[in-house]
């Protein structure tokens, strides 16, 4: 890993944890299920991993958002 701050190398697993709770709470939500299955048509959907999928919606949302 590049020369980061021991702090921040101290945080790493606390904030890979605040990220697993997040994504689920993101992928149990409405508008996510509401994104999915707009999105159902997109073969490469479903084979994606969980964390792929929320950072795609998240990256979508916030650009219709940004528009």
């Amino acid at each position: 890993m590049r020369n980061l701050p021991q702090e921040t190398l101290d945080r790493l697993p606390e904030d890979s944890q605040i990220w697993h709770n997040l994504k689920q709470a993101i992928a149990a939500s409405s508008g996510f299920r509401r994104w999915q299955l707009e999105h159902s048509a997109d073969d490469r959907l479903p084979n994606q991993e969980l964390d792929t999928l929320v950072h795609r919606y998240l990256r979508e949302t916030l650009e219709t958002l940004a528009y």
